[in-house]
């Protein structure tokens, strides 16, 4: 095991995945420019075989789910021992495409025991409020300063939680299931309809 570079931003670390082609990046959640799980989603749309471990001191149950959802291979602690985080790289160098996370199976069955209080994720929720104040896909985009393919990905998330193929029908779900203030999302719905 070999360490090619270290970067101090999501952008350094993308032109330095670009240049070195690492078999495996760490990434912390936290980074200067930008959420590290939105470059994690960002590297495994443009590269497939790349292991991405999210080292992370927030452990919590929502983090580990959202690590998952970004396309991540491994998620591990700042304050795992050695072996787990040496073990999380190794499991992530050779099954990218998969996702290792100690604790996993306890916060599944946690997921599944608890009522469903939260549909959408706290992202995907800011990405319904943007959606209602009538922004595209592409303004998305600049407003949670992620890539256009990113959005993408999170408004089609947000689509399918709420089993909607437009930006309508996610709103008046929204609505329904009490996401959102029935008074804003029917005057964006009417001046989409109106347009």
């Amino acid at each position: 095991m070999q360490t090619v570079g270290d970067a101090g931003s999501a952008a350094e670390a993308l032109a330095l995945t670009a240049s070195l082609s690492p078999d495996v990046v760490t990434i912390g959640i936290s980074l200067p420019d930008r959420d590290g799980l939105d470059l994690a989603r960002e590297l495994r749309d443009r590269y497939r075989d790349l292991g991405i471990v999210i080292v992370t001191a927030r452990g919590e149950d929502d983090t580990l789910f959202r690590a998952l959802d970004s396309g991540a291979s491994a998620f591990v602690s700042k304050g795992a021992a050695a072996t787990e985080i040496l073990g999380a790289i190794r499991h992530s160098a050779v099954a990218a495409l998969s996702f290792s996370a100690h604790g996993l199976a306890e916060a599944l069955r946690r997921r599944s025991a608890a009522p469903q209080r939260q549909l959408l994720s706290p992202r995907e929720s800011q990405v319904l409020g943007l959606l209602q104040e009538g922004h595209t896909v592409g303004e998305v985009a600049k407003a949670l300063h992620v890539s256009l393919s990113t959005a993408k990905t999170h408004v089609a998330r947000v689509y399918e939680k709420l089993g909607a193929t437009n930006r309508a029908q996610a709103l008046m779900t929204a609505v329904r299931l009490g996401l959102k203030d029935h008074t804003v999302a029917a005057l964006a719905t009417a001046s989409m309809s109106s347009a």
